[in-house]
C-alpha cells in the first residue's frame, strides 16, 4: 500500500520548493546554484553583514514593508504603478528584485557588476508624468535614494526584530555601508554610511512622502488582495501584519491597511517570529560555494 501523508522532511522540502518556485521563479534551484557556487572574488566576504541580513528570513518581512514605504514617495510610486507591471505581474517583480538582491550579495563580483547594469539601463528608459502633473525619471539620484533608504531601513529593522542573530550596533553601521556600495554603483550620490546617517536621511526625505491613489491601490493589493492560494491567505495575513507594524508610526498612518489586517495588529509580532520560524525551516539551505 502506498503512503498517502507526507513525513515532515517531504513535506518540509516540497513547502521549500513552492515557496523558492514563487520567490525566485521556475529555475530557482539553478540560480542558486549559480548564485552561491560558482566560483570567483565576491563584492561581500561571508564575514560581511550584508550578507547575514539578507541570508535570514526576516527578509521577508522586510521586504514587504519596504514595498509599502517607499510607495509614500509620489514620483517613486508614479514610476512602479506605470512601468513595473506590480500587478498584472507580482511574482514577475518579486523575482526579479530577489534575484538582483542575492547576485550582488552573494554572487560573484561580475555577476553583480552585470546586474547593476541591467538595472540601470531599465532605469534610464523609464520616464513620465504623475496623475497631478509632475514629471519623473527612475535614474533620478534623488528618487534612487529614497528606493535606496527604505531598502535599508526595512531591511535593517526586520532583521533587528525577527533575525536570528540581530547585528550589534557597530554591525548596523557596517550593514549600511555594505549596502552603500551597492547603491554608489546604482547611481545613487552619497548614500549613507552609518546608522545615524541612514535615519537622518530619511527625516530628510519625510515632507515629500504621503499616500496617493496608487499607493492606496498599491497597499490594498499587497495587503488585502494578494495572488495567493487560499490556505496561504492566514500565514500571509501574520506576515502582512508584522511589516505594517515594522513601519513607523506615521508611515502606518498613511499606509492605511485594512480593517481585517488592523484586527490582528495586536498579534502581529508573535506572528511575525511565528512565520519567520516557519520560512527558517522549510527553506533549503544555500549550495556550498566550489570557491
Amino acid at each position: 500500500m502506498s503512503r498517502s501523508l507526507l513525513s515532515p522532511g517531504e513535506l518540509r522540502e516540497r513547502a521549500g520548493d513552492v515557496l523558492l518556485h514563487h520567490v525566485a521563479g521556475p529555475t530557482a534551484h539553478e540560480k542558486r546554484a549559480r548564485i552561491h557556487g560558482a566560483p570567483g572574488p565576491r563584492w561581500f566576504g561571508p564575514e560581511r553583514p550584508v550578507r547575514v541580513v539578507h541570508a535570514d528570513a526576516s527578509m521577508y518581512v522586510g521586504g514587504l514593508a519596504a514595498l509599502l514605504l517607499q510607495s509614500l514617495h509620489p514620483l517613486a510610486m508614479a514610476a512602479v504603478a506605470a512601468h513595473s507591471g506590480f500587478q498584472g505581474d507580482p511574482w514577475g517583480r518579486l523575482q526579479r528584485t530577489s534575484t538582483f538582491l542575492a547576485v550582488t550579495t552573494f554572487g560573484t563580483a561580475e555577476d553583480a557588476a552585470r546586474a547593476v547594469e541591467r538595472v540601470r539601463r531599465v532605469h534610464a528608459s523609464i520616464s513620465g508624468t504623475t496623475s497631478e502633473g509632475v514629471p519623473y525619471r527612475a535614474s533620478d539620484p534623488h528618487l534612487l535614494g529614497w528606493v535606496h533608504l527604505a531598502e535599508a531601513e526595512c531591511f535593517l529593522r526586520a532583521h533587528l526584530r525577527y533575525g536570528r542573530r540581530p547585528l550589534d550596533a557597530a554591525g548596523q553601521d557596517r550593514y549600511v555601508a555594505d549596502m552603500a556600495q551597492v547603491a554608489r554603483r546604482l547611481g545613487v550620490e552619497r548614500p549613507p554610511e552609518t546608522r545615524a546617517e541612514l535615519t537622518a536621511l530619511l527625516a530628510a526625505y519625510r515632507p515629500e512622502l504621503r499616500a496617493t491613489p496608487e499607493s492606496r491601490a498599491t497597499a490594498r493589493f499587497l495587503l488585502s488582495e494578494p495572488p495567493l492560494p487560499a490556505p496561504a491567505r492566514v500565514p500571509y495575513a501574520f506576515l502582512a501584519a508584522a511589516a505594517v507594524e515594522l513601519l513607523p508610526p506615521w508611515a502606518r498612518a498613511e499606509v492605511g491597511p485594512p480593517r481585517t489586517l488592523r484586527l490582528i495588529l495586536p498579534l502581529a509580532r508573535p506572528g511575525g517570529h511565528a512565520i519567520t520560524a516557519a520560512l527558517r525551516w522549510v527553506i533549503p539551505p544555500p549550495p556550498v560555494p566550489t570557491g
